[in-house]
């Protein structure tokens, strides 16, 4: 039992290491903002690659690193892809360093939080 907890908790670290990691350049968390900003609708490759001024090429790499770690999702509209920010599985990041920092071993005040992101 504590082992099967043990190795659950180890998968779910690593999935969110490899979130964060795919977060963790300047032009992905720059297209993560972006598309917050444009929840819900999201926004076509064209319309990101204008805003971010990002090369078309590279822009494909970001978003498909973005797509694999589920922090995106993409609909295809005709000839268009639509990208959309995956809420849900932010939520789920958010709330695991929630639980860490502000739960367990309230190393912060939830206060504090909330008041950094208004």
């Amino acid at each position: 039992m504590v082992g099967s907890l043990l190795s659950r908790n180890t998968e779910r670290v690593a999935k969110y290491a490899d979130m964060f990691s795919a977060m963790g350049t300047e032009p992905r968390l720059r297209i993560m903002q972006l598309l917050l900003s444009a929840h819900p609708q999201g926004l076509v490759v064209g319309d990101i690659q204008t805003e971010l001024d990002i090369p078309n090429s590279t822009l494909s790499h970001h978003l498909e690193k973005l797509k694999t770690e589920g922090l995106v999702e993409v609909q295809r509209q005709g000839t268009f892809l639509r990208y959309r920010a995956n809420t849900d599985a932010l939520q789920e990041l958010l709330q695991f360093l929630y639980a860490e920092c502000c739960t367990r071993n309230k190393a912060l005040k939830p206060e504090a939080i909330i008041r950094i992101c208004k």
